[in-house]
């Protein structure tokens, strides 16, 4: 097969002469985005996907990229054609040949492109659809997840059960235990689960598939957003080690994951932590094969709690703890080929860096100082990492293990040509006290068109979680540069509660949803209104969703004289409805100090319904009806409370989306109305 070469970005860019202008939603949506960096055995190539958006279809498609890195500034190849998509790449081990993802054949299987020339040809040709995958390291194993009845005795069981359940007339369904709906599915009686199967001499997988994690009440990878970083093979392709939660009666209020180990051609799964009642997860062999790494927290049902990093040597069994003095929690990590060093990345001050840490010693090395960094990957000497900004979209960018990540090659341009007459809003972090004297961050925006003199509208923008960060990051949902690009200032404040700055800083927001946080946000605007004479605190509005959707009702009853309007998207509006109609009772459970029956006090202690009588200010409420985690009756509650109070009001409804606006008609939409509800309300006529 003759690969066509694609320069990514290849929209007509704007002539040099042409006027600047403003970021706008359709900049958004339009985007190229890049995936996580594979790089090659030998470490001399590196490949990716590249996701483009069809507005016409109204969905994305992902592609897969190949870049040499040994030519200077070269091309990137683009690797996949079909109008399906082509995800989660791997390398054969002699990297002749990258092993993929795709629905090409009307279901999900793994597929084998060699790079030698020729066409993909399937890897699986399975009943049921293949949800990721991990080639063995000596290319003769596969190792893949599927969705299945686990009482079933084979794969055509699962499809037969699939086919005559889709022919019945009765839609209804019975249950007997949570989860009956998690995230934004109803639970129909499958469990994702592991299976391995050797490759034969065609290149495929002809055998019937061994389970290994099927005898185990619980999915692996986790559901709704486990992958295969939740499972690995041994570098001699011997074993697997996985992660899995025992379900049970009391999966909807447990955070107890595992790390299990298990033959790689099946056998009984061997629980190594035990121990530890709380989520110990994405273990990974050291390239010798003698450690097993893996994160753990320990506070049970606390989801937030910090990721610790654990060495388990895997001849004695005996486990420690590396870098226990660093006070930041591991977001994902991978091995260096040493065996001795690994690379992490973690929230840290509003950036999410890419660390360096050594085991025999626990010292910490920051390879990266501002920015946001995502997917990376480590061969012999080279790190490929993607990192984004609050004026960038992800890029790839190269540099050699102990050089400075900052100081980093780019590899990819993508949007650089579509972007090309784009200005966008200068930003700046800056720090005040906050609540209880501690020192608290945020980050300010310009306008695009700002002028000096001038002062401009302000949307403040806080984050969910409520455990994350409004950092130097990019988004896809909630992005300063939308507002910026439509004359609006931003600030956003990193409050009580969120992560980046420290275990006790992220602690102190449970059980005071209402307190120190707000505070925050009060001394956070008004010490921003007095750094920089920009903003125009008289117009403001106030957005957020998800706890930021709670903040909304939040300061509706608590801050009322705040500002001139509001945008409250799936936020909670009743708590003791929340208590009893979210999915993941884990989370209300401790963010409120238990469950609802025990200390309805509690609960009820920072609940926006109690305030409705206080409510005044303009408020837009967006609700989508697949979200189980914050169910529609809250933002329904919300828009009630207002329209029979009389208060101006708007209720966006979704009844095809999540906790998040994901379809891309839908997020033109979201923003536009956003957007004019922000003008309608704090614009300068």
């Amino acid at each position: 097969m003759r690969f066509p070469l694609l320069l990514l970005g290849t929209a007509i860019a704007a002539s040099a002469t042409a006027a600047p202008r403003g970021f706008t939603v359709e900049d958004l949506v339009r985007m190229e985005r890049v995936g996580n960096p594979v790089l090659s055995p030998d470490a001399t190539r590196v490949v990716y996907t590249v996701r483009t958006t069809d507005m016409d279809k109204n969905r994305g498609n992902t592609q897969l990229y190949l870049l040499d890195l040994r030519a200077p500034k070269a091309a990137p190849v683009r690797l996949t054609q079909a109008a399906a998509s082509s995800s989660d790449p791997e390398w054969s081990p002699h990297g002749d040949a990258i092993y993929f993802l795709s629905g090409r054949s009307g279901s999900s299987q793994v597929w084998r492109l060699p790079l030698s020339g020729g066409e993909a040809a399937k890897v699986t040709d399975l009943p049921l659809d293949v949800d990721s995958f991990h080639l063995s390291p000596q290319g003769d194993r596969l190792l893949f997840s599927m969705a299945v009845f686990r009482d079933c005795a084979d794969l055509a069981c699962t499809k037969k059960r699939l086919d005559d359940k889709a022919k019945e007339k009765a839609s209804g369904k019975v249950y007997d235990k949570l989860f009956v709906r998690h995230w934004d599915t109803w639970a129909d009686g499958r469990n994702n689960v592991l299976y391995s199967a050797p490759i034969d001499a065609t290149g495929k997988v002809s055998a019937q598939p061994v389970s290994l994690s099927g005898m185990l009440d619980g999915d692996a990878p986790s559901k709704p957003f486990g992958d295969n970083g939740e499972y690995r093979f041994s570098p001699d392709g011997k074993t697997v080690a996985f992660s899995i939660r025992i379900a049970g009666r009391t999966e909807a209020w447990s955070t107890n994951f595992d790390v299990y180990t298990v033959p790689a051609t099946g056998g009984t799964p061997q629980n190594l932590t035990a121990d530890n009642l709380a989520w110990d997860s994405k273990a990974t062999y050291s390239p010798d094969g003698k450690t097993l790494a893996y994160v753990a927290m320990t506070k049970p049902t606390f989801e937030a709690d910090r990721f610790h990093l654990v060495l388990l040597d895997v001849a004695s069994g005996k486990k420690r703890t590396v870098a226990d003095n660093w006070d930041r929690s591991i977001a994902d990590f991978r091995w260096a080929p040493d065996s001795k060093t690994i690379l992490a990345t973690a929230d840290d001050v509003g950036q999410h860096s890419l660390f360096s840490i050594d085991t025999a010693s626990g010292k910490v090395t920051a390879l990266t100082g501002k920015g946001s960094v995502g997917g990376f990957d480590v061969v012999k000497d080279t790190v490929v990492m993607s990192r984004a900004s609050l004026s960038s979209g992800a890029q790839l960018y190269k540099f050699k293990l102990g050089a400075s990540g900052d100081k980093a090659e780019q590899l990819t341009r993508l949007n650089e040509a579509a972007l090309a007459d784009v200005k966008f809003g200068e930003y700046e972090q800056f720090s005040f006290t906050g609540a209880n004297g501690d020192t608290v961050y945020g980050h300010v925006m310009k306008p695009w068109n700002a002028q000096p003199g001038q002062k401009y509208p302000i949307a403040f923008l806080v984050h969910g979680g409520p455990q994350g960060s409004f950092g130097n990051s990019w988004s896809y949902r909630w992005n300063p540069q939308t507002y910026a690009g439509a004359g609006y200032a931003t600030v956003f404040i990193d409050f009580h509660g969120s992560t980046g700055y420290g275990q006790k800083f992220t602690d102190s927001i449970s059980g005071d949803w209402g307190g120190k946080p707000l505070e925050d946000l009060q001394k956070g605007l008004a010490a921003a209104v007095q750094k920089f004479p920009w903003l125009d605190r008289e117009n403001s509005c106030a957005l957020g969703a998800s706890y930021g959707g709670f903040m909304m009702n939040w300061i509706q009853g608590n801050w009322s004289d705040g500002f001139k309007c509001i945008v409250n998207h799936d936020g909670v509006f009743d708590t003791r409805g929340m208590a009893y109609a979210t999915e993941e009772l884990w989370f209300t459970e401790w963010e409120n100090g238990g469950p609802y029956y025990d200390v309805p006090q509690l609960h009820e202690k920072f609940n926006p319904a109690l305030t409705v009588k206080h409510w005044k200010t303009p408020m837009l409420v967006v609700q989508g009806d697949l979200d189980f985690r914050i169910p529609t009756a809250q933002g329904l509650g919300a828009f009630t409370a207002l329209q029979r109070r009389g208060i101006p009001s708007k209720l966006l409804f979704f009844p095809d989306e999540n906790h998040w606006v994901l379809k891309p008609a839908n997020s033109v939409l979201w923003h536009h109305t956003v957007i004019d509800w922000l003008d309608t309300y704090i614009k300068k006529k």
